[in-house]
């Protein structure tokens, strides 16, 4: 794995490029994570993975998140993290090491709607995988955030962020503080699974009203990529995928795998053994 900075159309991002040992101009997979997440957390467990199966694979921290320097921090916004991912996709192209004619995306949770949204219609990639994709729409974001009285707090708590001279950040995550985004979360509130050093663990409160009002559902029936999701009815949002898949074309399909929550996709082991070989078979055939 070397350490890269990715000179990019939204500025230079931090990167991290695993390369397969013994494979000569590899095909290469961008791999994003959760909302909120740096490039050392989920991605990574995924990156080594593909690399293990003879791919490159590229992870990188969002504008504002980890080590690449922004004047705006924090901010999971679906539209921006999707301009980062074209950005990467062209920069990815150019590189060296690997093969930038077979570019492939894997997005898990949140970025799955990043990604897809990313590569539909873009001729600088071939094929995507999301891995427990959370695909909400905003008829989706309103029930799962409390209704529709919650949803205008939450909004106008967004607004007033961005409108404030001093940026408003908040905790992502813990297991003592009720008012951080994810309160006794896990995965993210565990030291030896996602709450490591490089982890930002913060949230800007502006990102609400993009977050809110995104529609993962979108790029679904303009999707024009091999794509290939590893889901769950044990993750956190099943629905989404299969509105997704229903709004799709034959070109996108799933694999459905038996009781495997939201977090064990991250990391444990099994789950991400078998989300790999589905991956790295759907690239076989695409890439």
């Amino acid at each position: 794995m070397e350490h890269i900075k990715l000179n990019t159309g939204v500025g230079q991002l931090a990167a991290n490029l695993y390369l397969p040992e013994g494979v000569e101009n590899p095909p290469v997979v961008i791999v994003t994570g959760a909302w909120t997440t740096v490039k050392e957390q989920m991605p990574a467990v995924y990156a080594q993975a593909l690399a293990d199966k003879g791919y490159a694979a590229v992870t990188f921290d969002f504008r504002g998140w980890g080590q690449s320097v922004d004047s705006v921090r924090y901010f999971e916004n679906p539209s921006r993290k999707t301009e980062d991912i074209r950005a990467v996709i062209d920069a990815v192209a150019e590189l060296d090491q690997v093969d930038g004619k077979r570019i492939g995306g894997l997005g898990i949770c949140a970025s799955a709607g990043y990604m897809l949204d990313a590569v539909a219609g873009n001729d600088k990639v071939k094929a995507a995988t999301v891995v427990a994709p959370w695909l909400h729409d905003q008829a989706m974001a309103t029930a799962i955030y409390g209704g529709e009285e919650s949803v205008k707090g939450l909004l106008a708590a967004s607004e007033q962020a961005a409108s404030s001279d001093v940026p408003v950040h908040i905790e992502a995550a813990s297991t003592t503080n009720e008012a951080s985004l994810m309160y006794q979360a896990p995965y993210y509130t565990e030291t030896d699974r996602g709450l490591i050093p490089e982890y930002d663990n913060q949230f800007n409160v502006a990102s609400w009203d993009g977050w809110l009002n995104y529609d993962a559902q979108l790029s679904a029936a303009k999707q024009d990529k091999p794509i290939m999701m590893v889901a769950s009815e044990a993750m956190a949002l099943p629905a989404g995928a299969h509105q997704y898949l229903g709004k799709a074309g034959a070109n996108v399909q799933a694999t459905w795998l038996e009781d495997i929550s939201q977090f064990d996709f991250y990391d444990q082991p099994e789950a991400v053994s078998q989300a790999v070989d589905i991956v790295v078979k759907h690239f076989e055939s695409s890439l």
